[in-house]
C-alpha cells in the first residue's frame, strides 16, 4: 500500500525536506501502542540526523479513544500558534489524562494564547484538519495506530527501534543509488 496524499507543505515535519528518507506515522494521541511508539521514533530521529525526515498525520481513533479527537485538534490549535510538536511530545507524554482540562494546561505551560486555543477548541476549529488527515489515512489503507509508511510505501514490520532503523537505513541507501 501506498500513502494517498503525499506529504507535503501542510504536513507537519521535522527534518529537512530533502532528507532521503521520510517517516510518516498516522497515529492517536490516546493509543497506547502510539505512546509506545513515541519514545521509539525520537530515538531515532536522533540516531539518523538530517538523514530523516518525520512527519505526524492524525488518525484519532474515536470508538477507541474517547480523548483522542479533542487531543488531536489540541495538537492543531498549538500548532496554529507555532508549537505543534511540543504539544504533540506533551500529549503523548500525558496520554493517559486527556481531558479537556489537561490539554488547557498543557496550552498554558507552552504559554499559548488561551483564549485563542479554547475557542479553536470551542469552535472545532481544526475539526476539518483532523478529519482531513483521518481521510488520508483510510485511503491510504490505514487501519489501526500507529501505521508507518517509508518514502511512501507502507511499512508492516516491526516499529521496535532497531528494526525500523534499519528499514530508515536502507530506505535512505536506496533512495541515494
Amino acid at each position: 500500500m501506498t500513502l494517498t496524499i503525499p506529504v507535503g507543505a501542510d504536513d507537519h515535519a521535522q527534518g529537512p525536506a530533502s532528507a532521503p528518507v521520510t517517516l510518516v506515522e498516522y497515529g492517536d494521541y490516546e493509543c497506547p501502542h502510539c505512546g509506545r511508539a513515541y519514545p521509539i521514533v525520537k530515538a531515532i530521529q536522533q540516531r539518523l540526523g538530517d538523514t530523516l525526515r518525520f512527519v505526524f498525520r492524525n488518525m484519532p481513533l474515536r470508538n477507541a479513544h474517547p480523548h483522542a479527537e479533542l487531543a488531536a485538534e489540541a495538537a492543531e490549535a498549538a500548532a496554529a500558534q507555532g508549537a505543534f510538536w511540543p504539544m504533540h511530545d506533551l500529549l503523548f507524554e500525558h496520554q493517559r489524562q486527556l481531558s479537556l482540562e489537561t490539554v488547557v494546561a498543557l496550552a498554558r505551560r507552552l504559554d499559548l494564547d488561551g483564549d485563542a486555543f479554547h475557542r479553536a477548541l470551542a469552535d472545532g476549529t481544526f475539526k476539518a484538519r483532523v478529519e482531513h488527515d483521518f481521510m488520508s489515512g483510510v485511503r491510504s489503507g490505514v487501519n489501526g495506530t500507529p501505521t508507518f509508511f517509508i518514502n511512501g510505501t507502507r511499512y508492516d514490520d516491526s516499529w521496535d527501534e532497531e528494526t525500523l532503523t534499519r528499514a530508515l537505513q536502507h530506505a535512505a541507501r536506496v533512495r541515494r543509488a
